[in-house]
């Protein structure tokens, strides 16, 4: 669970959790309201603030479909949903992993959206049979907040929602998703340039004077924008050069040897062999662990012939195990889901190939950027 933090349930199999920083804008939502509020229901005294705090309960709700609707989604197409977090600017749905076709890319994003346009669409045809009062300032307000969010999300920029559904569509036109996610990241960027000129460019359009609120938020959703923005095309430039990676390329020759030989003859033995990675197998073959270059170094050498080369040995866990022909993203996600230094390569029969040194990795990355 992320800092400041805390759960209130689950919605579509995921965790719900609220961001102690809602807390500053359901108070902000408050005190903006509390004027109309006193205007439209006269004498409430201190509790048209609490008013307002209801309707920003009301409209995070909203918030949580929206991001409810992308969860359900994404399951749908095969993904893992940890968690829903409602922050300050909205709400955020983590899945694990990068969609696999620009389809699923388009199916995830766009459903977001068009859900909140539908609670707005919703809640307009509501606020005509809603009588005057509290009430309907609610509906009003839910109505006017969900199409506001639901076209904003439509702008083409990461990390708005317009902004995956634009990489979707760059990538099917393109077949690359890198070259999807940089254009919708520079779309991104532009968005942000938009949102921190705005409250100077309304006096002019709208007849308005921009008040110091109007600027702050403004200043605060466009870091927002431009610090997702640029996130997107810098990991678009990763995943570029990942793309060229193939473990198959990296892999290291590799010495098989008994797990109860000394440590120091099974260095010896690769040596000689020209290895450079050492695996421990069973009488019978059966690699059972990968020894860990690290550990052999930090054994001293007069200790090595006392000590079985096991003891230095990881063993093979199941996310220790890769195909060879495992390439690019899926396989930095692998390295992801079971960090480790070192992992066995096997072929397509379950021979292995070699091992994989997640520091070669590394260094092939560099070098391709």
């Amino acid at each position: 669970m992320p800092p400041g933090s805390f759960r209130i349930g689950s919605v579509a199999g995921s965790d719900v959790l609220v961001s102690s920083s809602w807390f500053l804008i359901a108070g902000l939502i408050a005190i903006l309201m509390a004027p109309r509020v006193e205007e439209i229901q006269p004498g409430l005294g201190g509790w048209k603030y609490v008013v307002g705090v209801i309707f920003a309960i009301v409209l995070y709700l909203a918030v949580l479909l929206h991001e409810a609707s992308h969860a359900i989604v994404a399951r749908r197409q095969g993904f893992e949903v940890h968690s829903i977090t409602l922050h300050f600017l909205g709400g955020v749905t983590a899945i694990e992993g990068e969609a696999r076709t620009p389809r699923e890319e388009f199916l995830i994003a766009v459903v977001g959206p068009l859900t909140s346009l539908a609670v707005g669409a919703a809640a307009l045809a509501l606020w005509f049979v809603t009588p005057d009062g509290v009430l309907r300032l609610t509906v009003e307000g839910l109505a006017g907040a969900n199409i506001l969010i639901g076209l904003l999300n439509l702008v083409p920029g990461l990390p708005l929602d317009g902004g995956r559904v634009l990489k979707a569509a760059v990538w099917r036109i393109t077949g690359r998703s890198t070259t999807g996610t940089a254009a919708a990241g520079w779309g991104g960027r532009v968005a942000a340039v938009a949102v921190l000129a705005w409250p100077f460019l309304q006096a002019a359009m709208l007849g308005t004077q921009p008040t110091i609120i109007d600027v702050i938020l403004s200043a605060i959703i466009a870091a927002f924008l431009w610090s997702g923005a640029s996130d997107a095309i810098a990991n678009a430039r990763i995943r570029g050069r990942v793309a060229a990676i193939h473990a198959r390329d990296l892999a290291r020759r590799t010495l098989a040897v008994p797990d109860d030989l000394p440590l120091a003859e099974a260095v010896r033995r690769a040596q000689e062999a020209g290895a450079g990675s050492i695996v421990t197998v069973t009488s019978d073959g059966r690699p059972i662990g990968v020894v860990n270059e690290a550990a052999v170094h930090a054994t001293p050498r007069d200790r090595q012939p006392w000590v079985a080369v096991s003891t230095v040995a990881r063993t093979l866990a199941p996310g220790l195990r890769l195909p060879v022909a495992i390439t690019g993203s899926e396989l930095v996600e692998a390295i992801r889901r079971t960090p480790a230094s070192e992992y066995l390569l096997v072929d397509e029969h379950g021979g292995v190939f070699g091992v994989l040194a997640t520091s070669d990795v590394e260094k092939a990355v560099r070098s391709a950027g």
